[in-house]
């Protein structure tokens, strides 16, 4: 297609967590213009029933096809975890998620294939995570952890807080000691939510250095890149643009914005999703 090459990268999550995803593919790949999407309006997906999140989702991808993207990252785990394989197949343009690439890096670090899995209460229940982790790999040992309060929390820019390590704790620590002989359990600690790298300083403190803690960020944009590269999408010379739409309070996405960028991002815009 004429010009596919020079169209953004398309980024969706329910909030702000996605940003630790644009921050990464920004920095894997400074030529690329992208267009976020935060879902704020709806935040958090995790309580909710998966038909709402694909309804949710599918709304997205509707919004990204009228501003011609090339590309669509769902940087939101709960939302690929119930709805990236039927998006994909709606899709005229390559979708890609954050679950596999999350399961890899966690393979990747872990020496005992001993994983434990923080995410969303929806992700969870989904299983998402334990196939994709047996899928590349059936005899790891994975326990996963269903975390409702850490999105709420980093949403209302309290995640360097007491409330937030004393959730932080309440989580993690069972996936420490509960069910195995050996201490640690787990080895490895995946944050299976692009709002919980927010949290890492916290979970690294309870979770103790002989625990590893990755997230899907690195290999989610190392996987962008591949796709683009096999497609011939990829954009070469020129300024990139990157543009910020939030469904909710644009003052607020602003500002945790700011905290995680540790600088002005750009101008955060208002929109509204096609029903």
């Amino acid at each position: 297609m004429a010009g596919a090459p020079d169209r953004p990268i398309g980024l969706f999550d329910s909030g702000v967590g996605g940003l630790t995803v644009l921050r990464e593919l920004r920095r894997q790949l400074p030529e690329e213009s992208t267009i976020y999407l935060g879902d704020e309006a709806r935040m958090p997906y995790g309580p909710r029933e998966a038909g709402e999140v694909l309804q949710f989702t599918r709304e997205a991808m509707r919004w990204f096809a009228g501003r011609d993207c090339k590309l669509v990252v769902i940087a939101c785990n709960t939302a690929t975890s119930v709805a990236l394989e039927t998006v994909r197949d709606e899709s005229s343009v390559p979708v890609i998620g954050v679950v596999r690439p999350g399961a890899s890096a966690a393979l990747t670090a872990t020496a005992r294939r001993a994983i434990g899995v923080l995410a969303t209460s929806l992700t969870v229940r989904s299983g998402a995570y334990l196939r994709a982790l047996r899928d590349l790999d059936p005899l790891v040992d994975v326990a996963q952890q269903a975390c409702p309060k850490l999105v709420p929390l980093v949403e209302a820019g309290k995640a360097g807080t007491p409330d937030a390590e004393a959730a932080v704790r309440e989580y993690v620590e069972p996936l420490l000691t509960e069910g195995g002989v050996v201490r640690p359990v787990v080895d490895t600690l995946l944050l299976g939510c692009t709002h919980y790298p927010l949290l890492r300083e916290q979970i690294e403190k309870v979770a103790g250095r002989d625990v590893r803690v990755v997230d899907s960020a690195t290999t989610t944009a190392l996987a962008v890149r591949e796709v683009l590269a096999s497609h011939r999408l990829a954009r070469r010379g020129g300024a990139p643009r990157h543009e910020i739409f939030a469904t909710g309070s644009v003052d607020r996405f602003r500002e945790i914005a700011r905290a995680i960028f540790h600088e002005d991002p750009p101008d955060v815009s208002a929109t509204r999703l096609p029903a």
